[in-house]
C-alpha cells in the first residue's frame, strides 16, 4: 500500500511540473539538441539552416541508424559538427555536410580518445560527442 501511495505522489509531482522543468526522459522536443544534467536545452542563439532540416523528435530513433545513414543526414551531421566545435575540434563551418574537415576533426577526436582512427561517425564517436 505504501508503494502505491508513493507512486501516486511521484505521478502527481511529475504532472504538476511545467514542461521546461521536467527531467530529461520526459522531454521530447528535439533529439539532437545538447542538454545539461537537468535536461535543459542549450541551443545556439543563431538559427542555422540545418536547424530547419527534418529530424526525429526522440533520441531513441537514432540508436538504430548506421554510420552511413547518419553521415547523409544534414541535421545529424550539423549536431556532430556543433559537438565537435564545443569540444574544441575545429571542423569548419556548421553546414550539415560530412566533408573532409569534419572527417579530420573526428579523426583527431578518435586519436585523443584512444579510439580506432577512421574519421567516420561510428558508435564510439557518437558516445564521445554525447549524441544518440
Amino acid at each position: 500500500m505504501k508503494i502505491f501511495y508513493g507512486m501516486v505522489a511521484i505521478l502527481t509531482l511529475a504532472c504538476s511540473l511545467r514542461a521546461e522543468e521536467l527531467p530529461a526522459p520526459f522531454i521530447y522536443n528535439d533529439g539532437l539538441s545538447p542538454r545539461d544534467n537537468w535536461g535543459k536545452l542549450h541551443q545556439s542563439p543563431v538559427v542555422l539552416p540545418t536547424d530547419l532540416e527534418p529530424r526525429y523528435s526522440v533520441r531513441f530513433h537514432y540508436y538504430f541508424k548506421g554510420a552511413g545513414t547518419l553521415q547523409n543526414d544534414p541535421a545529424y551531421v550539423a549536431a556532430a559538427q556543433t559537438a565537435l566545435l564545443r569540444l574544441g575540434y575545429h571542423c569548419g563551418e556548421i553546414d550539415g555536410i560530412f566533408g573532409t574537415e569534419t572527417s579530420d576533426a573526428i579523426a583527431r577526436l578518435q586519436k585523443n580518445y584512444a579510439l580506432r582512427v577512421t574519421g567516420n561517425l561510428n558508435v564510439a564517436v557518437r558516445r564521445a560527442l554525447h549524441l544518440p
